[in-house]
Formats: C-alpha cells, sequence, structure tokens
C-alpha cells in the first residue's frame, strides 16, 4: 500500500471532522497547560520544596495507571466522542474546584490547600486516563490510513501549539492579574472545547467481539503490544527517555532560584519545548520521515537527553529557553514516529486499549518523571539530578540501539 504522497498533507485538513477534533483538543491543551503552570507555581509558592513539585505529577500518576486499562477497555465498547465530551465535562468540575481552592487562606492553612490540590489533580489524573485513549483512537477514525502519518503531524502540530500557548498564557495571566482570573480563564477553554468537539459527527465502528471477560480482552491488548518488537521498542524507549530526560516539574525551581524569573518566565519555559514542537511538526508534516525512520528515532531521543543536560549546566535565561526548545524539536521527532507506528500497526477494533497502554508508557512516565524529578533533586541537588537523567536518556538511546534491530532498521517506505 502506498502510504505516503505529497498532496495528503493539505488534503488532512480539509476533513470537516477532523479539523474540529484538532480545534476541540487545541482548547482542552490550553487549558491543561494552563492548569498545570498555574497549579506548579502556586504549589511551589506555599512550599518552597521541589518534592512538593514532584508529588503533583505522582497524584495524577497513581490515578492514570489505576484506571488506564479500563478506560481503554471502555475507549473500544462505547462511543468515542462521547466518552470525550463526557470527560472534559469532568474535568470542568476540576478546574472549578481549583478556582474555589485559590480563594482559600493559603498562609494560616498551607498544608490543607496543597492536599486539597492534590486530591483534585488525583481526580484530574482519572479523567485524563479516560479522555486520552478516546482521543488517539477518535483520531484514527477520522481520516484514511494512508493520510495516518501526516494527520499525526498535524496533530502534533496543533497539540504543541497549544502546549506553547497555554503555558505562556497561563503565567501571563497569573503574573499580570492573579491566580482566580487564571483558573476562570481555564474554565472558559474547557466550556469551549465541550462545544467544539460535540460538532464531530459521530462515527461508527466496528466494536471489537467479546472473547471472553474484562480480564481476558485487557491481557489481549497486552499481548499484542510486547509481542510486537517495534511498538513495543517505540513505546519503552520513550517511556525511559520521558522518565529520566523530563525537567519540566522543575522548571518552578529553575525559575525562581536559578534564573531568578517569575511567573511569567516560568511560563515562557514552561512553552518552550512546544515551540520547538510547533517548529518541527510543521517541518514533518511536509516532510514525514519516511526512510531510515528507526535511526531517526534513535538520535531524536538522544539529542533530547543532550538538550535537557545543557540546559541544567545553563544560567543565562535565553540559553536556557534555547535548549528547552531544542529538546521539543528531538521530542516531537520521536512523537510523530510513535504516533505513526501505534496507528498503521493496531486494528481499529483494539485502538482504545493500546492507546492505553501508550497513554500508561509514556503519558505517566511524565508523571513518575516529574516524581523521580524531585526526589532526585532532594537526594542530589537540583541540578546534578537533572545532568544523571539526561546523561541516562543518551545511553538507553544507546544501547536501544543494539538491542533493537527490528526498530533500529524500521522505514516508512513509499
Amino acid at each position: 500500500m502506498k502510504l505516503f504522497s505529497d498532496h495528503q498533507a493539505h488534503i488532512v485538513l480539509k476533513n470537516r471532522n477532523f479539523k474540529f477534533f484538532l480545534a476541540g483538543r487545541v482548547l482542552i491543551t490550553l487549558a491543561t497547560q494552563m492548569q498545570a503552570v498555574i497549579v506548579a507555581w502556586q504549589v511551589y509558592s506555599i512550599t518552597h520544596d521541589p518534592l512538593s513539585l514532584g508529588l503533583i505529577g505522582l497524584s495524577e500518576a497513581i490515578a492514570f495507571i489505576s484506571m488506564a486499562m479500563f478506560s481503554g477497555w471502555i475507549a473500544d465498547k462505547f462511543p468515542r466522542k462521547r466518552i470525550i465530551i463526557l470527560s472534559t465535562i469532568f474535568y470542568l468540575f476540576c478546574a472549578s474546584a481549583l478556582l474555589f481552592i485559590s480563594f482559600q487562606d493559603s498562609i494560616n492553612y498551607s498544608h490543607l490547600v496543597v492536599f486539597s490540590i492534590y486530591v483534585v489533580i488525583f481526580i484530574t489524573g482519572i479523567v485524563r486516563s479516560f479522555i486520552y485513549p478516546a482521543l488517539i483512537a477518535l483520531m484514527a477514525q477520522l481520516v484514511p490510513k494512508e493520510q495516518y502519518v501526516y494527520s499525526s503531524s498535524w496533530n502534533s502540530l496543533f497539540w504543541h501549539s497549544a502546549a506553547v500557548g497555554g503555558p505562556a498564557i497561563g503565567g501571563l495571566v497569573y503574573g499580570i492579574s492573579n491566580i482566580h482570573y487564571a483558573y476562570a480563564l481555564v474554565l472558559l477553554l474547557s466550556l469551549l472545547s465541550i462545544f467544539v468537539f460535540n460538532q464531530v459527527e459521530n462515527i461508527r465502528f466496528a466494536v471489537s467481539p467479546k472473547t471472553g471477560s474484562f480480564a481476558s480482552e485487557i491481557l489481549t491488548g497486552l499481548k499484542f503490544v510486547f509481542k510486537n518488537q517495534v511498538i513495543l521498542g517505540a513505546l519503552s524507549l520513550d517511556m525511559f527517555a520521558v522518565l529520566f530526560g523530563g525537567a519540566v516539574a522543575l522548571l518552578p525551581v529553575f525559575a525562581s532560584d536559578v534564573l531568578q524569573t517569575g511567573p511569567q518566565g516560568l511560563g515562557l519555559l514552561r512553552a518552550a519545548p512546544a515551540f520547538g514542537a510547533v517548529m518541527m511538526s510543521f517541518y514533518l508534516a511536509y516532510h514525514p520521515p519516511q526512510r531510515n525512520t528507526g535511526v531517526k528515532l534513535l538520535i531524536a531521543v538522544a539529542g533530547f537527553g543532550i538538550s535537557i543536560i545543557l540546559f541544567a549546566i545553563s544560567r543565562n535565561f535565553i540559553l536556557s529557553f534555547a535548549m528547552l526548545v531544542m529538546s521539543g524539536l528531538f521530542d516531537n521527532i520521536s512523537v510523530v514516529i510513535r504516533n505513526t507506528i501505534v496507528q498503521l500497526y493496531t486494528p481499529n477494533e483494539m485502538r482504545g486499549r493500546v492507546a492505553s497502554i501508550n497513554s500508561v508508557f509514556i503519558g505517566s512516565s511524565n508523571e513518575i518523571g516529574a516524581f523521580e524529578s524531585g526526589a532526585t533533586a532532594r537526594l542530589f541537588g537540583l541540578i546534578p539530578s537533572v545532568i544523571i537523567g539526561g546523561s541516562i536518556t543518551v545511553l538507553i538511546a544507546a544501547s536501544t540501539f543494539y538491542m533493537a534491530p527490528n526498530l533500529r532498521k524500521l522505514q516508512f517506505k513509499k
């Protein structure tokens, strides 16, 4: 089958359902990214402890992982659009709770305020576990197979554009006005996303036949992933790279203590990786990684680790920003390749479960990585912990080059 052709990059954007899908995802991503930077600055301003930032990620990861397999099974059994809308409505309630908490006295009741935030973030993790597999599975329904690599690139471009805007807007609104207006904007964007997602047509899909108990059907999805060296290799590579190489959770510490900037600077730093990803996504939309795909994936992961190391040793805001931009450039190559692999190799009736497994590998590793970053920063110090994590990422890429030959030889041929 001819998977790629030059004109497909524009044709996929003429798909009405795909356009509404992208718009809805941009809105909810703006909301979640804004919330992330607001919560991080709020918690650190109360505790002044990097470990407290790691606990934000850990609380969300525990909830996410505990529900991931069930939510993937749900995405294979029920209309995915309905799951997305219902999940977004629950997210709206979580954002409302954070707005309410922001009005509480954080000086006299600091422990109670922080604990309440952790509880809401835990519930947000449950909500995110349902929305993610439904989004990934629905996107594959909206476009034909020969357009998957282009839809992945455009999806990545728009998602990362929102990931640039979200932290920057969140930091600016927080810094210029106050935390209450920032959380109110999160609520508004979430509400708009519900309206936009509702414009996507209801598309029927073949429900996977019931082959046994819930546990056996989950096991079927796990066996599918673990028997496929290409999918397993791509997911594992990204999981360990994100787990050890991420520095996003510690950005409030870098912004406050190392680079001496405020919430506006934190917003820019938080947006920097996504800004780099946007540039790379735009390039990949017209120049998809068709040849030497596996080698490019491994180089990208190594480049990500090196960028994080250089960020850790920087004391200049512009250089730090540039290194985070580079990390986003390299990371986006990995994201596009991984998403295309998952879409091409997964049958439609199993997309929800495979997406959930993907989310456990990748999505939860962001939150567990946040806890790992906070814990190692407490043990070894801020700068050494990030350098160690970036170094491990480079070593993982090098070892995967030799240990996963099928992944190394992967090519998306014309």
